[in-house]
């Protein structure tokens, strides 16, 4: 058996830096330990976040508006530090290293919110069901969830693509295996969620917070553990320097040659000699036509060089010319991701709203919170994520011809289509319950007589939209980021669901402010029977019948990355 059978061809090392060994490390031997990782991680951090509204209102007498607003900021800021995590694992540290620090970020920041929320002193004083928290009680709650928004931006943008590390992309075997592993790291990642939804939940509105926010804080130390019992396993991608600083590199360098032709002939263009590209951890890349400005970084001149030396900031190399280009492609697809995230959002503020006005009752002694209806979001995730790697794909391979079933951005779109129906549905059963409130004067009253689970529609098309949009992301970026910018671009699709989140906040803000003038209750108000949500829904609906209409376009023009040597 020669060396190239024995080891991966894509760069990759193992534990102790040495070329990894295909029979030793990677594959689902290593991904076992990220998939256990990731579900017990995502259980920790939906156990916390789905009932947080309630917590917010219950405990920290916050009214609906206000507790909707911290929840999607502090979730947005969960997908925007993930900027962070990226930048340090594709610059110094590489995935590993970064997910295995931020990690201990994370186990802190949960037992401090445990203690916040159990701790006599730290917890708030309640007089029966009123709570009257200090303020140094809510700083020491919001450190806590802040300081778990920082953990969990290191290893959000880092675990799927290091669990997709662990297929040798030069190998035809292993990377069909890799297609398959975004589908079961969402499944996961939902097992998680499902455990959270329905057991944690209850827990916290029947046990209390102390154990609610307790669990979740044990499920993270356990996610801890899962992750370095891999460590032998695994297959690690060294970081190849600062993409910030490449991608700079290319536009100084383009402006600085404003004035210089690009030859008609690209093999003319710079490039380094060697098989090897001279980015670590990285393939050189073929050059694309578009935004052929660009190509000028990579046009040689005499100024290029000083005293024999290459200047990096006067000549670059097609393939990091080609970096930019692959990140301005993606640009526009990244943008039609965030209106749905914020329908996604919606999940964990104004459904819960909602449901909290209605019948949670499961027979006569049982009663299910409102957030728990976000289990069905879960379940159906759980049955679409294996449903279209068994099923689908197999007989959308038929029609389309692609090994794939449908193409990333065939799949997203699909997702996007399901999503707009979802608020639709939504829409509906508001304008079917505020006529019952009319019907019968119930104005006032805290639960009316209509049973919760006429939510489960929305919930569950939120969730098969999910397994459409939200995993055919996460294979796009991880396929279509350069080899050394993986966790950047995997940040950059995560802060489309940041950006969701703040757009439901500014959304909920200009409609409250909008809809109250002259006294009026608005769309949404403490009492959402005096309120118009189904306004709010037709709103989200067709906000997103637009961005679809606009992705629709984007898709027709988007050219796939071309990386060398891969036809």
């Amino acid at each position: 058996m020669g060396a190239d059978d024995v080891y991966t061809s894509d760069g990759t090392v193992d534990i102790h830096k040495k070329p990894a060994n295909k029979n030793k490390t990677g594959n689902w031997k290593a991904c076992r330990f990220i998939l256990g990782n990731e579900c017990c991680e995502r259980l920790a951090y939906y156990g916390m976040g789905t009932n947080l509204v309630n917590y917010l209102q219950q405990r920290l007498n916050q009214g609906s508006v206000t507790a909707s607003n911290n929840v999607t900021n502090w979730s947005g800021t969960c997908y925007i530090t993930p900027l962070i995590g990226a930048f340090l694992a594709d610059a110094y540290l590489g995935r590993y290293w970064t997910i295995a620090g931020f990690s201990i970020i994370y186990v802190f920041g949960m037992a401090l919110l445990t203690l916040s929320a159990s701790v006599n002193g730290l917890k708030p004083s309640c007089n029966g069901d009123v709570c009257h928290p200090t303020t140094g009680q809510s700083a020491v709650f919001f450190v806590a969830l802040y300081m778990i928004a920082l953990g969990t931006g290191g290893i959000k943008p880092c675990v799927s693509s290091f669990g997709a590390d662990q297929f040798d992309e030069t190998d035809d075997i292993e990377r069909k295996k890799k297609s398959s592993f975004f589908n079961w790291f969402y499944f996961s990642i939902n097992i998680g969620a499902l455990i959270a939804s329905s057991v944690l939940v209850w827990i916290q509105t029947n046990v209390g917070w102390g154990w609610g926010f307790g669990i979740p804080a044990v499920a993270m130390a356990i996610a801890l553990v899962f992750f370095f019992s891999g460590s032998p396993m695994y297959r690690l991608q060294k970081p190849g320097g600062s993409p910030l600083t490449r991608i700079f590199q290319v536009i100084v360098s383009s402006l600085k040659k404003f004035d210089v032709n690009v030859p008609a002939d690209k093999s003319l263009l710079y490039e380094t000699p060697d098989k090897e590209c001279n980015i670590q951890g990285s393939r050189k890349l073929g050059h694309t036509d578009k935004f052929r400005f660009f190509d000028k970084a990579a046009v040689e001149t005499q100024n290029d060089y000083v005293k024999g030396s290459l200047n990096p900031w006067r000549l670059c190399t097609v393939t990091q010319v080609e970096e930019l280009k692959s990140i301005i492609r993606l640009l526009p697809v990244w943008a039609t991701g965030i209106v749905f995230a914020a329908v996604y959002s919606q999940m964990s503020t104004v459904f819960v709203l909602q449901g909290n006005t209605m019948d949670q009752h499961m027979g006569p002694n049982f009663k299910i919170p409102s957030a728990s209806l976000s289990l069905f979001n879960t379940l159906s995730v759980i049955f679409w994520a294996p449903v279209y790697d068994r099923i689908i794909i197999k007989y959308a391979r038929k029609f389309t011809g692609n090994e794939r079933g449908f193409t990333q951005l065939q799949r997203m779109g699909i997702g996007l289509v399901i999503s707009i129906l979802s608020m639709v549905i939504a829409g509906i059963l508001e304008v079917v319950r505020l006529k019952i409130v009319r019907k019968n004067n119930y104005y006032d009253l805290e639960y009316i007589p209509m049973s919760i689970f006429w939510q489960v529609p929305q919930y569950f098309l939120v969730g098969c939209a999910e397994v459409f949009t939200f995993i055919g992301q996460l294979e796009f970026y991880y396929d279509q980021a350069p080899d050394a910018m993986r966790s950047l671009c995997s940040a950059l699709s995560l802060t489309t669901v940041a950006l969701g989140n703040y757009l439901s906040t500014v959304l909920v803000t200009i409609v409250s402010k909008v809809t109250t003038r002259n006294d009026k209750p608005g769309w949404l108000p403490d009492n959402l029977n005096r309120g118009h949500l189904d306004y709010f829904y037709w709103l989200l609906a067709i906000l997103s019948l637009l961005n679809f209409l606009l992705y629709l376009w984007i898709a027709k023009w988007f050219t796939y990355k071309n990386p060398a040597g891969l036809h």
